[in-house]
């Protein structure tokens, strides 16, 4: 089977636009995408699409999860280009399993307006589709979209996620947490003091955690000419864990590739979850297989350098698209195409 899966350049900020193909001659080519960055992304897609795969439609459209660096970009594409079936997850759809977190402040179809009004590209994405007359579906585990299935999440995990996703109102006990000033602190903290690591020393934390919109991704997973391809979107140590889980259950195969997740951010990966997933340290240069991270092109700092050095050590050297796309194949790929370079080894890497 012949295939390419192309990380397509987001522009300046971060997202994900990710395109696969996959069949053969004989039987003929699916085309999968999954997110489509911002805005502006969906002109990048729709022209990547109409240069390497004119003619052809959108089997498979799969948002990840709300955040707009992921859905926006995909309006424009549905516009645009024939989407035969759309998966996403819709909050709304369960705003009666979780209407006592909110203390009586709602009635129930004034919690689904709210959600609703809180994803306004979700719901554009669900008009448009009803419009043309694309089929939709949740995207929870065990769903199978063409040769992809679905490792995370599962329904119950995402319908407890949804009170504590940023938008959806907060909690009645809740108080909002200052991601700006967060950051602040941050950017402060680790110009003051970096670490130092070499092979054999991994200062990644053993313990991460990251946003409920984060940890509600759509894990997806294939074999694809019995290679593993697994995409991870934004998700957190939570999801990944369930969908390994889910994984050993399939007896699915160990990938060959790998989306870092969350642009490479500390915050989603562990040691523990590395090794489950990739395997143990591994000798240097050791090349076990492929590491794809999606990264703006401001975004200097990433992939953040433990988690590079993470997967380089387990035998996963890591690419990032910055300013250019890139394309991971089996077949005869794209023409005119240069090969990537991958990431380097960091000796000094961010404070913990």
């Amino acid at each position: 089977m012949n295939f390419e899966i192309d990380f397509l350049p987001v522009g300046e900020g971060s997202g994900d636009a990710i395109v696969v193909r996959y069949g053969n001659d004989a039987e003929g080519y699916l085309l999968h995408v999954t997110d489509g960055g911002r805005t502006d992304t969906a002109d990048t897609v729709i022209d990547h699409i109409k240069t390497y795969y004119p003619g052809f439609f959108i089997n498979h459209m799969v948002l990840s999860h709300a955040d707009n660096d992921h859905a926006c970009g995909l309006i424009g594409v549905m516009k645009k280009i024939k989407v035969e079936h759309l998966w996403m997850n819709r909050p709304w759809l369960y705003a009666d399993q979780i209407l006592h977190h909110f203390h009586g402040n709602f009635t129930l179809q004034g919690l689904i307006q709210d959600i609703r009004d809180r994803n306004p590209y979700l719901v554009e994405l669900e008009r448009l589709a009803r419009l043309q007359g694309t089929r939709i579906h949740d995207a929870f585990q065990g769903a199978r979209i063409g040769k992809f299935t679905v490792l995370a999440p599962s329904r119950d995990r995402y319908i407890r996620l949804i009170p504590d996703f940023g938008k959806t109102p907060d909690r009645y006990s809740t108080e909002a947490a200052s991601l700006e000033t967060y950051g602040l602190l941050r950017s402060l903290v680790e110009k003051a003091k970096r670490l130092f690591e070499d092979w054999d020393i991994e200062t990644l934390a053993r313990t991460a955690s990251t946003s409920a919109s984060n940890e509600s991704c759509v894990v997806q997973h294939a074999t694809l000419d019995g290679k593993g391809i697994l995409l991870t979107a934004d998700v957190g140590p939570i999801g990944l864990t369930e969908a390994w889980v889910c994984a050993q259950q399939l007896g699915l195969p160990r990938p060959g590739f790998i989306q870092v997740p969350h642009h490479g951010s500390r915050h989603n990966v562990t040691p523990d979850v590395l090794d489950r997933w990739l395997g143990k340290k591994q000798p240097p240069g050791t090349v076990i297989g492929t590491a794809y991270c999606s990264v703006g092109a401001n975004k200097h700092d990433y992939p953040r350098a433990q988690v590079k050095n993470a997967f380089m050590r387990r035998g996963y050297p890591v690419y990032s698209t910055r300013k250019t796309g890139l394309s991971h194949f089996h077949g005869p790929g794209h023409a005119n195409t240069s090969p990537a370079v991958a990431e380097s080894f960091s000796f000094e890497v961010e404070p913990l």
